[in-house]
């Protein structure tokens, strides 16, 4: 249709780079790119740390689950979610809401993914790590966030050094309700969708892993994830009222 809508739909996440660096003013223009997402109420309120000490990338690569690429990529940026800059112009702001909480991890999301589709459309690629919440406050120590600050996700960019598949999706039939939610799952869809899941991760990796998109979610979804997260967030600021 044309190359916006191609970049979007060619998505995938690249976890391979090369050594090729992002030209200085390229990578301006990303974050540029970045700042020019939409904002609730015009709050503005995220920060992200560019990390290029190789030090601090080996650091953060142990506390996101070893997670190599962090080191490797090109460029590595954290997201977070900052109402410091905002304690700092007024004092007297009242923080702590959930609602404020909620802004700043919307508004990181609609910034990175800003970023990362100009990356693509100029024939570079990346990854989110979500991994960095696996050690929150390390993390926060690491880069010197104070309170009021918390990291959300990482973003990895660079060329990339292989060409993976397009991991399937959803199909609109399942997520796109009409007027009101549609409370029943249509079981014959969602099990194609499941087979399509399959047959992806069979070819993807010479038949090691043989999982659907349901047991899959059903095996990461019968535990908690990161029951620390809300303690964390909570002695940040966020969330606490």
């Amino acid at each position: 249709m044309n190359h916006t809508i191609d970049t979007i739909l060619a998505h995938r996440s690249i976890r391979k780079f090369t050594q090729q660096a992002i030209d200085e003013s390229l990578l301006t223009t990303l974050l540029n790119c970045a700042i020019a997402a939409s904002t609730s109420s015009f709050i503005q309120c995220v920060s992200i740390i560019r990390i290029t000490e190789t030090d601090s990338r080996k650091t953060l690569t142990q506390l996101a689950g070893g997670q190599e690429y962090v080191a490797s990529a090109a460029e590595f940026f954290v997201f977070c979610a900052d109402f410091n800059r905002h304690k700092q112009i007024n004092p007297d702001a009242q923080l702590g809401f959930t609602e404020q909480t909620l802004i700043g991890a919307i508004d990181a999301a609609l910034m990175a993914q800003n970023t990362l589709l100009a990356a693509e459309s100029l024939g570079l690629g990346g990854v989110y790590i979500g991994g960095i919440r696996n050690n929150p406050q390390a993390v926060s120590d690491l880069l010197a966030m104070p309170s009021h600050v918390i990291p959300l996700f990482g973003l990895c960019l660079g060329y990339p050094d292989q060409n993976p598949e397009i991991k399937p999706r959803l199909p609109q039939s399942l997520v796109v309700h009409q007027e009101r939610y549609q409370d029943k799952v249509d079981k014959k869809i969602l099990s194609k969708y499941d087979e399509h899941t399959r047959e992806y991760y069979r070819h993807r990796t010479q038949g090691a892993k043989d999982m659907s998109w349901s047991e899959q979610i059903t095996t990461t979804l019968n535990k908690e994830s990161r029951p620390f997260m809300k303690d964390f967030i909570n002695k940040k600021g966020f969330s606490t009222r």
